[in-house]
């Protein structure tokens, strides 16, 4: 937990990061940053699936349709701030020279969508309108 804090806090002050361990190539900290911005593309086509489930989606019940957006909503949270969370402890693995860190997030994910695509197949078929 308090290696959590911490990297909240770095995650405000990236400088700090640099006092860490060696400078990396620069090739690393680039392709890192990249991976962080797919993540932020990520939780923005969540994001903006969950507002389109709720406007484009009127005629499903409410409870379903509030349902499955809250669900790409919370998802999009949850990916952007793991995205850089994720950032900066791979920044830190590479400056201190170790392994970069394995995460269970993209699995979770992955299944919390495919719940989610499931459900919706599962309106659609039945046809549930409000």
């Amino acid at each position: 937990m308090i290696e959590f804090v911490r990297n909240v806090r770095l995650w405000f002050a990236p400088q700090e990061v640099r006092e860490e361990g060696r400078t990396p190539d620069y090739r690393f900290s680039l392709a890192n940053e990249r991976t962080f911005l797919a993540w932020l593309r990520t939780a923005l086509a969540l994001i903006g699936g969950g507002f389109a489930v709720d406007q484009f989606l009127p005629g499903l019940r409410w409870a379903w349709r509030v349902g499955l957006a809250l669900a790409l909503l919370g998802s999009g949270v949850l990916c952007s701030l793991r995205a850089v969370n994720h950032w900066v402890r791979c920044e830190r693995a590479m400056r201190r020279g170790e392994d970069l860190p394995a995460s269970r997030f993209p699995a979770v994910l992955s299944l919390a969508i495919a719940v989610v695509a499931v459900a919706m197949v599962v309106v659609v078929v039945g046809g549930w309108a409000g």
